[in-house]
């Protein structure tokens, strides 16, 4: 089997082709052409429009088929030969047949279906309805209502019970079924929908476009022609699509586009699936097989390759042993190529041999810098019973939530900035809160100190050491002096650090730009004003340096000098007289001493303001902040909430979403335990889980107030309200800036089919019931892919029957999946567009282009029902034990 013609696709189908001759005597007009001309026409539009099936149908007649035939087979397109033909109720119908039907067949089929005048191809047949649907069938053709909406269409005609009519598949309407809204009343549109009693139908009739084609140019008009997927385009394969219509037959009007992301193809070299190449299905793709014949080595591969770990530790404990295994002895290499999501729909190849990195080159084969994961962001690959690790973990099953819910990076720049201003804004309160309290403390000791130097003065020590308080308030004026100075030396350096680097407006980042003479003069401007700035600053660096030489100067004088003044002092110590056992030169000292720290104290009080102003400044700039921050999480709270409401809208019954504001206490808690508190451990705080309703900011306005308020407000005992309101003041603003994350309430609806839906958190849900939660969730919009290794492990059946394969059906047109799986309604009622049936050879894995396919392959079909059904004679004594 061609590797071609490995997975089903949409094929443009023109299904109601006219040979040369019907214009004319149908239409009454010529065309133009003759016969070899029309059909090579005909050749020409086919292939400009990409057409690969042809329908002949003449009136009654089918004497052109073989001629057609001949041109179109020979260059790739399949022909289905028929006819159109009237019912004695004079409904029209087109009969198509196999494409090795030849011509003399086709005449005994017209023949059987009792035309009346064969030489008149807009006869009717001697047949009803019901009776020419029926013969088709058993002749083997597939028949289809034509133009059922116009003049001899069987809705036109009002035939309601051969609409309902089992073996009739299909009707052709003209355009979009959008188009017939409003027509007739609307009852064309009804009908078509299934909605009017009438004409109801167990199953719904499949509509195509297939306008009647008398002339080439016709084939460009968007109703002549429909989408059907099939794997090869074959009348068998044909057949089966009308078997699933929704799936398979598309009008124009409703193609769907491919994914966004998605993984092209697969190849492997060395290791247990040396050899294997696969072209993926944009769409579903499924691998079975028995047990041990490569499947979950195959996801394994893919994640290798791609380099994205697994989530659960069993899983990266498996993920790791299955690639050494099957990848590790023979330096397997596995390369995928993929169209990223992130790059605008680009190509990749992803290539990585065992032991190494990911290479990742550009569809020009040169090596590009973008990580593997950066191509695909959002693809999921879980391996086996790795969603059953997952519903065990809370926070990796929130995780997973997260990203439907809004993700607005606008809030987290927002908050990201506020919080750092918020740190700034506490290191500086925190210094300015330290300053003051120095400053307090040291005016506070002024009083007592002043007291003490009156002692000393009834001593007469004052009018001996006359000169040691001046002395004292120099040395503070000198110091304070070196400090001035110091602040110009520091005030250049920092304006000399905060000159702009003008590289980014260089010549190479210009270049091209429209407005380059603008950008231009603006340089000129900036590097002028740079030059005048060093210029002036120079001249600054000097006026410093001179300064600083100078007062070098100024301040070595003043050092000889106070070296005579304490060779004074010392003098005039050495004559104070003994008091209360201490020498004169003792006391002296400590006069000396006392004199400096008052000296040293009083200027601080003119500080004083300054630093309460700062502090008033600070709390404000702080409140600010906090202020600011709340209304951000606000704002993301009714953004996270909204997003909650419209995501269990989405999952339509089946999951429930709510959103806990400040549900998770945990940082609260784990920060008073952090704090060290004195008799304080992780039973006294239980409180925190216990109250209603908690808040850091509500807390720390508490603790403020003290341990009486504590206990009032919040009903803790005296210990732990005295332990809180001992916190020092950075740990309060610490503990105010703290922020608790919302909690993400999931829960399942359980109620199986139309029963009332019964909802339950999924903490008390069974394994296999969160598993199924999550996977709702990993079934949820997403442009990348989602790689499975047997999801219906730990799944109800019937959740897999009634919801997944539901859900997976719709999903699929815009979103490629790749499951692993033993469960057949996956593949089969999910109707996957690739099945690969993995067998083993030689104690390898393998997967040759036959064994790979849709449904509609009936290799594939025989495997499917072997491997997932136990086989055909399993499957018919199931079907007699359930009576259906």
């Amino acid at each position: 089997m061609d590797d071609h013609f490995t997975f089903a696709r949409f094929w443009r189908c023109a299904l109601q082709v006219n040979p040369f001759s019907y214009q004319g005597a149908y239409r009454g007009s010529d065309h133009g052409f003759d016969e070899d001309q029309y059909n090579h026409a005909l050749l020409e539009k086919c292939l400009a429009h990409d057409i690969k099936v042809v329908g002949i149908a003449d009136h009654g007649s089918v004497v052109s088929v073989h001629s057609l035939r001949k041109v179109l087979e020979p260059n790739g397109i399949v022909v289905f030969p028929g006819f159109e033909i009237a019912a004695n109720d004079k409904t029209h119908y087109v009969c198509l047949f196999p494409e090795d039907t030849g011509t003399q067949q086709l005449e005994r089929y017209l023949g059987n279906l009792d035309l009346l005048d064969p030489a008149d191809g807009v006869r009717p047949s001697g047949l009803s309805s019901e009776q020419l649907i029926d013969k088709v069938d058993q002749l083997g053709g597939f028949i289809y209502a034509a133009h059922c909406t116009q003049d001899s269409g069987l809705l036109k005609n009002r035939l309601n019970h051969v609409w309902k009519l089992p073996k009739l598949r299909a009707a052709q309407i003209p355009g979009a079924l959008e188009d017939l809204a409003g027509v007739e009343s609307d009852f064309y549109s009804r009908v078509l929908k299934n909605k009017d009693d009438a004409y109801k139908r167990k199953r719904l009739v499949a509509l195509i476009n297939a306008k009647d084609i008398s002339k080439p140019s016709d084939l460009e008009h968007a109703g002549a022609t429909c989408l059907i997927k099939m794997t090869r385009p074959t009348f068998a394969a044909f057949k089966v699509a009308f078997l699933d219509p929704a799936s398979r037959i598309r009008l124009n009007s409703k193609l769907a586009k491919s994914p966004v992301g998605r993984v092209l193809s697969m190849a492997v070299a060395g290791g247990y699936l040396d050899g294997l190449k696969v072209n993926f299905s944009d769409h579903l793709n499924t691998v079975i097989g028995g047990r041990g014949t490569g499947k979950s080595t195959l996801l394994e591969c893919l994640r290798f390759a791609l380099d994205l770990a697994p989530k659960g530790k069993q899983a990266q404990k498996l993920h790791q042993e299955i690639i050494k295994e099957n990848l590790g002895r023979a330096a397997g290499r596995v390369e995928l190529v993929v169209v990223s999501s992130a790059q605008n729909g680009k190509q990749y190849t992803v290539s990585r041999r065992y032991g190494e990195l990911p290479v990742v080159r550009d569809v020009n084969g040169d090596v590009s810098t973008m990580l593997p994961r950066e191509l695909l962001p959002g693809l999921d690959i879980y391996g086996q019973n790795e969603i059953y690790e997952l519903a065990q973990d809370e926070a990796s099953r929130l995780q997973l939530l997260d990203r439907f819910l809004p993700q607005d990076d606008d809030y987290e720049k927002k908050r990201f900035d506020a919080q750092k201003r918020l740190k700034e804004n506490h290191l500086k309160f925190v210094d300015s809160l330290s300053g003051l309290d120095d400053i307090e403390f040291e005016l506070n000791r002024l009083p007592n100190l002043e007291e003490q130097l009156r002692d000393y003065e009834t001593l007469g020590v004052a009018e001996k050491l006359a000169t040691t308080s001046l002395l004292a308030r120099e040395r503070v004026l000198v110091g304070t002096a070196k400090e001035s100075l110091k602040s110009y030396e520091n005030a250049l350096v920092c304006l000399r650090q905060a000159f702009p680097d003008l590289s980014f407006m260089n010549d190479e980042a210009i270049n091209g730009v429209p407005d380059r003479d603008v950008l231009v003069a603006m340089r000129r401007v900036l590097e002028s004003l740079k030059m005048d700035f060093e210029t002036h600053l120079t001249v600054m660096e000097g006026l410093v340096s001179n300064g600083q030489t100078q007062f070098s100067t100024e301040h070595d004088a003043w050092l000889l000098a106070v070296q005579e003044h304490d060779k004074d002092l010392e003098k005039e110590l050495r004559k104070l007289p003994e008091t209360a056992g201490k020498s004169g030169q003792e006391i002296g000292v400590a006069y000396q001493k006392l004199q400096g720290d008052i000296e040293h104290i009083r200027p601080l009080g003119a500080k004083l303001p300054l630093y309460q102003k700062q502090c008033e400044t600070q709390d404000l700039e702080r409140r600010s902040i906090l202020a600011e921050l709340s209304g951000l999480r606000s704002l993301r709270l009714d953004a996270l909430q909204k997003g909650a409401k419209k995501l269990t809208r989405k999952l339509d019954g089946k999951l429930r979403i709510e959103v806990v504001p400040e549900a998770d206490r945990s940082p609260l808690m784990a920060y008073l335990l952090g704090c060290k508190l004195e008799g304080i451990g992780e039973k006294r705080l239980a409180w925190i889980e216990e109250v209603e309703t908690i808040s850091p900011s509500l807390l720390v306005a508490s603790i403020r107030q003290g341990s009486m308020m504590l206990q009032l407000e919040w009903g803790l005992t005296p210990l732990v309200a005295d332990a809180l309101a001992k916190l020092q003041p950075s740990q309060i603003m610490e503990l105010e800036a703290l922020e608790l994350e919302h909690r993400v309430d999931i829960s399942l609806n359980v109620a199986h089919g139309d029963a009332e839906p019964l909802f339950r958190p999924l903490n008390k849900l069974s394994t296999g019931q969160q598993c199924t939660a999550i996977l709702h969730m990993l079934l949820l919009d997403n442009i990348d892919p989602l790689f499975m290794d047997q999801p219906e492990d730990n799944l109800d059946n019937a959740f897999i029957a009634e919801r997944i394969v539901t859900e997976l059906r719709d999903a699929k047109t815009n979103r490629q999946f790749l499951f692993a799986t033993h469960n057949a309604n996956i593949p089969v009622f999910g109707d996957a567009e690739w099945i690969g049936v993995f067998t083993t050879e030689e104690n390898r894995g393998c997967l040759p282009p036959d064994a790979q396919g849709s449904i509609d392959v009936t290799l594939i079909r025989d495997q499917v029902a072997r491997i997932l059904e136990g086989g055909r004679d399993a499957f018919i004594q199931r079907m007699e034990k359930y009576e259906f």
